[in-house]
């Protein structure tokens, strides 16, 4: 067993997919980070989690594999159209808010038509055209736990490993077509 500092990714992701699910959007689509990334893997994970969770069996068509770029995510955007998911899940905010200006080119509303959740909380989300709901991590949390976890090593070698799990927060904005002034956990 390894030491690391880390998210928890597919509880993340689930919880978010689940709060569209609670928001009635029945055909989620992902656009998911590269299935080389263990971040992608366990976030498309969460996502399947939560419809399997919901009863819903997933659809090949509304899943698309990106590389977490903006190109990416509008390109995902115009692929998922073809079969009219209700909202799109992105594995970041890049790729979501690069979605939400494919919809928008599209003339697709956002929230009304689809709704739209990212993921990592960049400062783009608050201030996209609607705000984006997005999971937010603290990668200022992330680092100094590092940090800590390293030099706890360092000053005593014989520590056995340390596993930390660092938790994120569902930021609800209008992307979702549900506003709170509280995320949720």
């Amino acid at each position: 067993t390894l030491s690391y500092v880390d998210i928890d990714n597919r509880a993340a992701e689930r919880n978010a997919t689940a709060h569209l699910l609670r928001l009635s959007r029945k055909r989620i689509a992902t656009i998911s980070g590269p299935l080389t990334s263990v971040a992608a893997i366990d976030r498309r994970a969460g996502y399947l989690d939560a419809l399997d969770r919901a009863g819903i069996e997933s659809d090949p068509d509304l899943v698309f594999e990106s590389d977490f770029s903006a190109a990416s995510g509008a390109a995902g955007a115009r692929r998922l159209m073809a079969h009219n998911p209700d909202a799109i899940i992105a594995a970041n905010d890049v790729m979501a808010i690069a979605a939400m200006g494919e919809l928008a080119a599209m003339g697709v509303q956002v929230p009304e038509d689809v709704a739209v959740v990212g993921f990592d909380d960049l400062k783009a989300a608050a201030q996209a055209n609607p705000p984006l709901t997005t999971v937010r991590q603290s990668i200022s949390l992330l680092a100094s736990e590092a940090v800590r976890a390293l030099t706890d090593l360092i000053e005593d070698p014989s520590l056995p490993p340390q596993q930390v799990v660092i938790p994120t927060e569902l930021v609800v904005r209008a992307s979702c077509g549900a506003q709170s002034k509280q995320g949720e956990r």
